[in-house]
């Protein structure tokens, strides 16, 4: 069906029998543009309200030809034009790429593109008032009229409010001098909604390593081209301070740059160096904020007064009219990865929205990803590379605990070496951390008498125990019930018990070992928000806390003076499971959180309590040579043709009823491509083959390098037509196999 039809509404009286045809993209799941109809001149890029059905709809004028095989009469009219910048060729082209490129419907990307619709309508003006030119013959001035006459004798206009507050009179004696003739109405100017970072404003003293690499990324956005530059350096090294540099340079040149942060939320201590280097705060973008700050925001974007921007991965898709340059944080963090609707990948996406913009990006990461350090010894990416400390600070030293030989005593999970070095720690006045990347209290509650476990109802998950709240909760699907008092299975009273630590149950044998310590829990469950993120941090500062107790949050690029101890409680935890990057990822997170010791004069010292210390995991950690592990880990990769020295696409199919899935996946799995270099995996119940109550099938599809997957997969897809009850995604580039 031709998009044209898909607009008509036979019942519709806004047609137009002449004019000019547009394509008009809608933020729906929509695979192509629709043509309306427009007597006036409407360029591509134009935001419009168009009727859709029995409603109405904001959309986007299109580039490409309208269908001129639909009858005129056929096409129903644009019914409104927004007075807002119109959206760049860059952005649309990018909504086109990311569509192509994870065979999303643009209409979805764009969505992401137009998530404040409240933003197109321009913010009212605002009354005031100011003086009037000459005062009328007699009228009254009382000497509370000339505190007022004499506050605005600048001719400026401004609010009620401040007059009142600033004169100290009641509101009620300006609607008196108004009728007087002293003081007119007038609109207040539109205030400045961001104020300008200073890119002149001097930062603080670079070493020469850093100086040399901050040379290099402003010689990159001075040039005004499509760059890639990955920023490796140990923790601690500067690499912000770099970039810093950076952003200073598309400032001096009057263009907009772009930080995304794989958790904006827990970056209080950025925002506070990012605000001493330039003198103002940045502009930010992520889901907790109000409505009304997005829109400004996003209107500030567009119009070209927010000029930078720090925010999460949705950030890349906000209407940015001139970009010069891109950073992504800690490049290899999973969290740039969006699983939900479109499935894309910021730290990618990132790249080609600068190559579209003609910016410079920056990937910075003390353990970058095995796919961008490919990229730099390839030559697509320039490097970087900060080797040491900034300001003297040594690396901390890396001891392996192993648990065969000294493990916790019965019922513990903090082996004695752990303990005494905590316990010196906290003697000498100094802070110290444990880390655990697990929430709640247990990660399991079984039944002692028969062995049942309590599992999720919605999901292949067991349930979490927090003792705290007193509830079992999944973190899948956020079910929560209260413990039962009697085995739910066999019926024993009062027979559930936990299994395993999580953090809580840490904080309790801390609590019993060190009762005087101040302690600090660090997760998802007590850092909800940025409020508390920056309470946390500036508590841990002020040295309000002598033990932090945290999940993969303290890893997060903290900078914790005082603290020169990182205590890993089980370095051995993010092994299991046969994940292609379990090894990667597993050294990337240990040694960020190894990084937060002894990061100023004092030396910091971290133990990992491992049951496998010979683990070349482990070995990497304690020898802290990066180089050393990437190259073992492509050499492992690199004779399966598993990324980033090949290609891989998942399929997952769900549905409410496993046979209606099991269905679907069998036949994909019958005409499922074939070929050199081409090889399909299942399809097989995924690990978690329940989830929020849908049963999961996944098919993965890996090629040789060379190979593009997009065609093989539409022509793939287009072979089976599964029903209207079965959802069928598609993830180009999985990081994750759950």
């Amino acid at each position: 069906m031709c998009p044209g039809k898909n607009a008509e509404d036979p019942r519709s009286h806004n047609r137009v029998v002449t004019g000019q045809r547009i394509r008009v993209l809608l933020p729906l799941p929509l695979a192509q543009p629709y043509d309306y109809s427009t007597t006036e001149q409407i360029a591509p890029g134009t935001f419009v309200e168009v009727p859709l059905g029995r409603r109405s709809a904001i959309g986007v004028a299109w580039d490409g030809e309208p269908d001129r095989g639909l009858p005129a009469g056929r096409l129903r009219a644009v019914t409104r034009v927004f007075d807002v910048p119109a959206m760049t060729p860059t952005l649309r082209r990018f909504v086109d790429w990311v569509a192509a490129y994870t065979l999303s419907p643009p209409g979805a990307v764009l969505r992401m593109a137009m998530s404040v619709p409240a933003a197109l309508d321009p913010p009212a003006p605002q009354a005031g008032w100011r003086r009037a030119d000459a005062a009328p013959a007699g009228a009254r001035v009382t000497p509370q009229r000339a505190k007022v006459m004499a506050l605005l004798a600048d001719g400026a206009v401004r609010a009620g409010g401040e007059i009142a507050e600033a004169a100290g009179v009641a509101p009620a004696l300006l609607r008196g001098m108004a009728d007087a003739g002293l003081i007119l109405p007038a609109l207040l100017p539109r205030a400045r909604r961001f104020a300008a970072p200073d890119a002149q404003r001097p930062g603080p003293a670079l070493g020469p390593e850093q100086d040399a690499a901050a040379a290099a990324l402003r010689a990159s956005v001075a040039r005004r081209a499509f760059a890639t530059t990955l920023l490796t350096g140990v923790t601690g090294s500067g690499k912000t301070e770099v970039y810093f540099e950076a952003i200073a340079e598309a400032l001096r040149a009057g263009r907009q740059a772009l930080v995304l942060l794989p958790e904006i939320a827990l970056s209080t201590q950025w925002l506070d160096r990012f605000a001493a280097r330039f003198g103002a705060a940045p502009a930010l973008w992520h889901s907790e904020l109000t409505s009304r700050t997005r829109r400004d925001t996003w209107r500030a974007v567009a119009e070209g007064e927010a000029t930078v921007l720090v925010g999460a991965r949705s950030a890349l898709f906000l209407p940015f009219p001139d970009l010069g340059l891109i950073v992504v944080d800690e490049e290899h963090e999973t969290a740039f990865k969006q699983e939900e609707g479109v499935v894309y990948h910021a730290r990618d996406m990132a790249v080609v929205r600068a190559r579209l913009s003609g910016a410079a990006c920056v990937l910075a990461s003390a353990t970058p990803s095995l796919e961008s350090t490919t990229n730099a010894e390839t030559g697509r990416y320039a490097a970087l590379h900060l080797p040491a400390r900034h300001g003297g600070a040594a690396m901390p030293d890396v001891t392996l605990v192993d648990l065969r030989r000294t493990p916790p005593e019965r019922g513990r999970f903090l082996s004695p070496p752990l303990v005494a070095a905590v316990s010196e720690t906290l003697a000498r006045g100094e802070q110290a951390m444990l880390f655990l990347n697990r929430r709640g209290y247990a990660p399991m509650t079984l039944c002692r008498a028969c062995g049942h476990r309590m599992r999720c109802p919605n999901c292949t998950a067991w349930l979490v125990e927090h003792r705290a709240q007193r509830r079992l909760q999944c973190h899948h699907c956020g079910h929560v019930e209260a413990p039962p008092e009697a085995c739910p299975n066999c019926g024993a009273p009062h027979s559930t018990v936990p299994i395993g630590p999580g953090v809580e149950r840490v904080l309790e044998e801390a609590s019993a070992l060190w009762p005087e310590a101040r302690r600090l829990v660090m997760a998802s469950d007590t850092i909800p928000g940025p409020a508390a993120a920056a309470a946390a941090a500036k508590a841990i500062q002020d040295r309000e806390v002598d033990l932090v107790i945290g999940t993969q949050i303290v890893a997060k690029g903290w900078h914790f003076p005082h603290l020169t101890l990182v205590g890993v409680v089980d370095a051995d935890l993010g092994l299991a499971g046969g994940d292609l990057r379990a090894g990667e990822r597993t050294f990337q997170l240990l040694h960020q959180v190894a990084g937060r010791a002894g990061r100023e004069e004092r030396p910091g010292r971290v133990l990992l309590q491992s049951f496998a210390p010979e683990h070349p995991v482990m070995q990497a950690l304690v020898s802290g040579d990066i180089d050393a592990f990437m190259a073992a880990e492509a050499d492992a990769r690199r004779p399966g043709h598993w990324p980033p020295f090949g290609r891989l696409a998942a399929i997952i199919v769900s549905a409410e009823e496993e046979r209606a899935a099991e269905r679907v996946a069998r036949d994909l799995g019958l005409a499922a491509p074939g070929g050199e270099g081409i090889e399909v995996l299942g399809p097989a119940p995924a690990p978690l083959a329940i989830l929020r109550g849908r049963h999961r099938r996944r098919l993965l599809l890996k090629t040789r390098r060379d190979i593009a997957v997009q065609p093989l997969l539409m022509e793939w897809l287009a072979k089976v037509d599964p029903p209207g009850n079965v959802r069928v995604q598609v993830d180009v580039d999985p990081v994750g196999f759950l």
